[in-house]
Formats: structure tokens, sequence, C-alpha cells
């Protein structure tokens, strides 16, 4: 059960092109946003779409894979952990984000 710790699978659409960041140490950062949608009906029998946007971020080979392949409205199956961080923007307000750090990424159909 440990291996479910933590444990976060999606399949989705890139939002955009991804960001990629070339480290000083040579290393690569990719960061995307993959949308997932999830359809129902409600009490009056409309179907309803409800469409939730993740943020990724992918290091080192996983970052380059990113880089070479992957573009706005490609579909991809991310497999990470969820991070959670805080910063502090240029005015002094901390803010908080959630984002999942891809350990294994798959390419889909489109």
């Amino acid at each position: 059960m440990n291996a479910l710790r933590n444990s976060v699978q999606l399949i989705g659409n890139l939002g955009q092109d991804p960001e990629i960041v070339n480290l000083e140490s040579g290393s690569k950062l990719a960061k995307f946003s993959i949308a997932t949608t999830d359809s129902y009906r409600n009490a009056k029998g409309e179907k309803v779409e409800d469409t939730q946007w993740h943020n990724v971020v992918a290091w080192g080979k996983t970052a380059e894979i990113v880089e070479n392949y992957l573009v706005k409205g490609k579909q991809v199956a991310v497999e990470g952990k969820l991070i959670h961080r805080s910063y502090e923007t240029k005015e002094g307000e901390k803010r908080y984000i959630t984002e999942i750090k891809c350990n294994e990424l798959l390419m889909l159909g489109k």
C-alpha cells in the first residue's frame, strides 16, 4: 500500500505549449497544464461538463521528452505525486500552488 501514498494518475489535454526552463546545472524543467473533463446529468437531465486544470512539472529526461514531443492540445497520461508549495510575489503577497510532479508520462491519441 505504500505505493499508493500520494499517487496521482490523470489523462488530459495540454492547455498550452509547455514552458521549458534550462537550469544552470544543465538539467531541464518542464511546466505545463492539463485539462480533465468529467460530465454528468443534473436534476433537470441536462448534460453538465466540469473541466479541472492541473499544473504539472517534469524534470530531467522527462522534461526533455515534454520539450520535444508535447504541444497544446496533445493528450497525455501522467503519473506522479502532489506537491504543495508557497511563494511570495514581488508585491509581498503569499501565494499557494498545488502541482503534480510527473514521474511517468505517456503520450496518447491526438
